[in-house]
């Protein structure tokens, strides 16, 4: 049966979320002509889309298709409820919102984070935004059927819902899931039953969905669908996915641009946990290049343990803790050659222990040709297939043969993208590896 059942007011909204599911391999289904169902036929997925096509009509017959809808794919092994709406909130957003609550029970709240990142649609203040204008700036306020004239999303579901609707603020979110899941609880326990939720990026989606977990509150996503696939992907276990997933970013470049996109990486990646390797060690003697790498290495398994995202930096990114090469024999160009050989050479060796003794590694971000190069070398990989470009002159692939065949890589050089380049390039492999 279903694990995740998606009621949607139209069937291209249902489909497009359809597709961000199955992304995650999970075995997703879209129903159509409802008056030959034979609900045996979904038996054998994970996820049912169910169009109502109910976006421009009158409110209460759409009322009544999403509730006729919830009614005949209520199940209890469903573990995800969810209102697919449009990403600019035309239609009845909130009267379907109450038929699917109106199905599920009393003790069931609608959760709506209402953001597509990718697709420019933001909420800031309770406000969507689209590619930066309000909402009511945009086309949307001209759709000849269902005009939406207000960017106020808090707002628009109390124009179309019978139920007391709550605002969460990003400020209410900066205090991590615990202190949201409390907020939440709160807004609930004052009667509210349907929440709104500011959010910004797929860190903000993640956030959120971890609060909503953490809190043991029962809920139903309402939101254009990176949300609902954000918390299926975290309660839902796709048939061919049993263990969980970890990625190694490895990064060496000194370069400044590096320095500012591995900082919007900590900032924005809240599984994500540095260590920093102190180049300086690595050069010199095989001693204390030797124990250097060790420290790395046991450093990453142990936060491993409680971390999804383990990024190995080069200290040298900070100009205070550049190598003189001097102090390893002048400026011959030789020496400085073997010198950074035996850096890229360590970063190596470090990514190489890590994933040898902990399979749940299946993801590998390196930035710095160099360093890339030597990975590549220490691996034994014979090649990339290239699959992707995830954005200009980084390129996603899996690893041919080698120590790790099939390992999910993105490749990037250090001067490459703007400052969001590298959280980018690590939001696109957890979406690959369906974490």
């Amino acid at each position: 049966m279903p694990q995740c059942v998606v009621i949607a007011d139209d069937l291209t909204g249902a489909n497009a979320t359809g597709v961000l599911l199955k992304k995650m391999n999970y075995r997703t289904y879209t129903l159509m002509n409802a008056e030959r169902l034979e609900l045996s036929l979904v038996n054998s997925c994970d996820c049912v889309m169910y169009p109502t096509d109910s976006r421009g009509i009158d409110r209460q017959v759409a009322y009544n298709r999403v509730h006729n809808a919830a009614v005949l794919l209520k199940n209890e092994d469903v573990k995800v409820y969810a209102k697919r709406i449009d990403s600019t909130l035309r239609g009845n957003v909130g009267s379907e919102t109450d038929a699917l609550l109106d199905v599920l029970g009393p003790d069931v709240i609608a959760v709506s984070a209402p953001c597509f990142p990718e697709s420019g649609r933001i909420v800031v203040g309770g406000y969507l935004l689209v590619k930066g204008l309000p909402l009511h700036k945009t086309e949307a306020a001209l759709d000849p059927k269902c005009p939406v004239r207000v960017s106020d999303v808090a707002e628009i579901f109390r124009q179309q819902s019978k139920y007391k609707v709550g605002s969460v603020s990003l400020n209410d979110e900066m205090g991590g899931k615990h202190r949201l899941a409390e907020n939440m609880k709160k807004l609930v326990q004052d009667g509210c039953r349907i929440l709104v939720l500011d959010c910004v990026t797929q860190e903000d989606l993640d956030l959120i969905a971890d609060a909503l977990i953490t809190s043991k509150l029962k809920f139903v996503t309402v939101d254009p669908g990176v949300f609902t696939a954000t918390v299926t992907r975290k309660l839902v276990v796709p048939p061919e996915k049993k263990t969980k997933t970890k990625i190694l970013a490895m990064v060496g470049s000194v370069n400044p641009v590096t320095k500012q996109q591995i900082e919007e990486l900590w900032l924005t990646q809240r599984t994500a946990f540095n260590v920093f390797i102190q180049t300086e060690k690595l050069p010199g003697e095989d001693s204390v290049r030797d124990a250097e790498i060790t420290r790395v290495v046991s450093e990453i398994r142990e936060a491993a343990k409680t971390h999804d995202i383990l990024t190995a930096v080069g200290n040298g990114i900070y100009a205070e803790n550049r190598i003189d090469f001097s102090k390893y024999g002048g400026n011959n160009p030789e020496n400085t050659d073997r010198m950074t050989g035996r850096i890229n050479d360590a970063f190596a060796e470090i990514a190489y222990r890590i994933l040898k003794e902990n399979p749940e590694f299946k993801g590998l971000y390196s930035s710095g040709g160099d360093i890339t190069q030597a990975i590549f070398r220490r691996f034994h990989t014979a090649g990339l297939c290239l699959l992707d470009e995830v954005l200009p002159l980084a390129a996603y692939g899996k690893m041919i043969r080698g120590d790790f065949p099939d390992l999910d890589v993105i490749t990037k050089g250090g001067m490459v993208g703007e400052k969001n380049a590298a959280n980018k390039c690590i939001t696109y492999l957890k979406e690959q590896l369906f974490m």
